[in-house]
């Protein structure tokens, strides 16, 4: 069974374009070792999928950051992903607070931010707006509509095993093609189900939510988790802080400890770890 991909399609007849997400091994591995409660895990679930859905759409080099930011007891949600299809992306919470309650009471007030970044320029486009909506699926719906300018239909799923997503989008001449296509479409998209999108392939599956639709359906894109343990990377970070400082860090708490959340990788280097990191000294 085909799973971690992006698919896009168009429905050629009415000018309404579309991108279907199924992640399972990506999202399993992006889960691992960080054991967050369910509530945590559906909402970072959903933004990891819109920022695919996003990420499908850059071409060169590129990379989308999508970060929501509450005031609630989920304080930060991220991820991000490459033009490659490279995906990452963690939760920061406080545990006290997670009663069961709506996810809008989760978040707080707050914003979204989506960020756009040329990783060959430099150069990067950021938009931020408020937390609008009930939901992180209405908040991010509400967002696609405004930055986009064309109306978005968005259904998100998630649990611990798969997550997915689909999107769809109105393009400008589409009223005129046929005025009823819009609704007609949202409507047979909102029959969509998580287990259903895990458990079929992805042209079955449009074909099956949109039997009537005549549907042009490109090619699939692979999605990958990639979040690789670098300790060269961080070797030269604690080369850049200088001996003296690493050495009072050790003689304050025996090691030198640096934790990449992103990642979810911990480094620790001993005394002799910190000395072979200056030979020359």
């Amino acid at each position: 069974m085909q799973t971690d991909y992006v698919q896009r399609f168009l429905f050629e007849e009415l000018d309404i374009r579309g991108r279907l997400l199924c992640l399972t091994g990506a999202w399993q591995r992006m889960l691992d070792g960080r054991d967050y409660p369910e509530d945590i895990a559906s909402l970072l679930g959903h933004t990891t999928a819109l920022n695919t859905l996003l990420g499908a759409n850059q071409k060169g080099a590129g990379r989308v950051t999508l970060q929501v930011q509450g005031s609630g007891p989920v304080r930060l949600l991220v991820a991000d992903c490459t033009a490659e299809l490279r995906i990452r992306g963690m939760a920061h919470y406080r545990k006290e607070g997670l009663r069961k309650t709506n996810e809008r009471n989760l978040l707080g007030d707050g914003r979204l931010s989506v960020t756009l970044e040329d990783l060959q320029s430099g150069r990067f486009y950021q938009s931020l707006v408020p937390l609008e909506g009930e939901t992180l699926e209405q908040i991010f719906q509400h967002y696609l509509s405004q930055s986009e300018q064309l109306p978005a239909y968005l259904r998100l799923y998630a649990d611990d095993d798969a997550l997915c997503g689909l999107l769809l989008e109105k393009l400008p001449g589409a009223d005129s093609r046929d005025p009823d296509g819009w609704s007609r479409v949202t409507q047979l998209a909102a029959t969509l189900t998580l287990d259903e999108t895990r458990r079929a392939q992805p042209y079955d599956l449009l074909t099956r939510v949109f039997p009537e639709e005549l549907m042009r359906v490109f090619r699939l894109y692979s999605v990958e988790y990639h979040c690789p343990y670098d300790e060269a990377k961080v070797k030269d970070m604690l080369r850049g802080l200088g001996r003296e400082e690493l050495e009072a860090i050790l003689a304050e708490q025996g090691e030198v400890v640096i934790r990449n959340e992103m990642c979810n990788h911990e480094y620790r280097f001993d005394a002799r770890a910190i000395a072979d990191l200056f030979p020359y000294h």
